[in-house]
């Protein structure tokens, strides 16, 4: 078929597989070969993934005394490592760290609407661990901030102005505008 020819019958009967003159399977041979490297190398990556998560673990523990500092009404923070394809050790919703290629070195990243931002790479966990108490410092402060701008001197709540609210008090002014005019001009017709 497909312009094969076909063997001739002394060729197709194989002797049996114990005899010398048995033919070489180099294709099996071949997949074998891959499959025994595809473990070994399967191998490496799970020792490589159980090392980067030991290392993001000892970074955890490094980080608990920075943690328990923070106020227990703040829910900025919710840190956990997640054991994914890569595995991260979550701060917030935007920051985390990460292993470097090498997963000997600790990146400290954040996502931002314009791409990744790398804050800090080392392979040192005082110095990432002082970086990450130095962006949770940030982000409380950011939050005070954000706070004092919606509450008064006596700690009450202040309502922020919306775009309705600016609306409604365009119209009511509108309103109050025009029966002012009705009444001015109502006043000086009269004899």
């Amino acid at each position: 078929m497909w312009g094969r020819k076909p063997k001739p019958e002394t060729q197709t009967a194989a002797p049996a597989a114990g005899t010398p003159e048995a033919p070489r399977q180099p294709l099996k041979e071949a997949i074998r070969q891959a499959r025994i490297e595809h473990a070994e190398r399967t191998g490496v990556v799970v020792d490589l993934r159980d090392a980067e998560l030991a290392r993001l673990e000892l970074l955890n523990d490094a980080l608990d005394p920075v943690f328990a500092e923070v106020p227990q009404e703040v829910d900025l923070f919710e840190r956990g490592i997640s054991k994914g394809e890569v595995p991260r050790l979550w701060l917030d919703a935007v920051a985390y760290v990460v292993m470097g290629r090498d997963k000997r070195v600790y990146r400290f990243v954040q996502d931002t609407r314009f791409g990744r931002k790398i804050l800090l790479e080392t392979p040192h966990v005082p110095e990432i661990a002082e970086a990450v108490m130095r962006y949770i410092a940030g982000r409380l402060i950011e939050r005070e901030r954000a706070l004092a701008d919606t509450i008064d001197a006596r700690g009450y709540l202040v309502p922020r102005r919306t775009g309705w609210h600016t609306f409604r008090a365009f119209v009511f002014g509108l309103i109050i505008g025009v029966g002012a005019l009705f009444v001015a001009a109502a006043l000086l017709t009269k004899p």
